[in-house]
């Protein structure tokens, strides 16, 4: 193959990726509060640690006895002025967890965290997690365009049985608080 074909390749892989994401249109839930267990790191966009983060968690994870899934929960919480005053050095707490039943048996070291209820906006997403396009498309021009307003609530995806992590054939749910514009 010759460097042109691969260009046309790779510009015809990205053309029909940003396609599926500008038809990419959520499905809007009314979450319960959730029951996590697991770790957080304060981080930014511009010192990620998520990499540290899970490597911390993932041989602990066994440890949680009452699990309701197998589904691994990362969650972001964001302070008020987190977006309104962006910038890749604004930190947040990222957390690596699990969803438990109680709160009864937490394992020496983790931490626990009850996630309030409320409506989200959730994206079945595929492709790799490490591809922020997905962001910029939810908070350029899905949510602009909603009906909806960002809430100030932690942010999470859902990695379940076909997330991969580095894999452009995983998928996951990204879970986004909103709220009814007024």
């Amino acid at each position: 193959m010759t460097g042109t074909t691969l260009n046309k390749n790779h510009l015809n892989n990205t053309i029909l990726t940003l396609k599926t994401k500008l038809k990419m249109t959520p499905g809007i839930e009314n979450l319960s509060e959730k029951k996590l267990v697991g770790k957080q790191l304060t981080m930014s966009l511009a010192d990620n640690k998520t990499g540290v983060l899970w490597r911390s968690f993932m041989p602990r994870r066994r440890e949680i006895t009452n699990n309701l899934t197998n589904d691994l929960i990362s969650m972001q919480v964001y302070k008020p002025t987190h977006f309104a005053d962006f910038k890749p050095t604004n930190e947040f707490e990222k957390w690596a967890t699990v969803e438990v039943t109680n709160f009864d048996n937490v394992p020496d070291d983790l931490e626990t965290f009850t996630l309030t209820g409320g409506l989200y906006a959730v994206f079945n997403y595929k492709g790799l997690s490490t591809d922020n396009s997905i962001f910029q498309f939810i908070f350029g021009t899905w949510l602009p365009g909603s009906d909806y307003d960002l809430d100030d609530r932690p942010h999470f995806e859902v990695l379940g049985d076909k997330y991969k992590n580095n894999d452009p054939t995983s998928e996951e749910e990204i879970w986004i608080p909103i709220k009814v514009r007024q």
